[in-house]
């Protein structure tokens, strides 16, 4: 995995680099709110740790297989 920032000036590969945080980041996001969820945080403490609101978090979250609840 690259760990030096793309020159912002090469928009191709500064670009590229944004969707591969971002593709990372989701899925960061739904491993760690899969893990909440099976130690027993609730929508509402996963949403706090996110800066969400519970509602905004269960509709971003709630519909990936990783995140359901049993």
């Amino acid at each position: 995995m690259p760990t030096e920032i793309p020159d912002p000036g090469d928009p191709a590969a500064a670009l590229a680099a944004v969707v591969a945080l971002r593709r990372l980041a989701d899925r960061l996001e739904r491993s760690a709110v899969a893990h909440a969820l099976a130690d027993g945080w609730t929508w509402a403490q996963i949403a706090e740790a996110l800066g969400v609101t519970p509602q905004a978090a269960h509709k971003r979250l709630g519909k990936s297989k990783e995140c359901k609840t049993p």
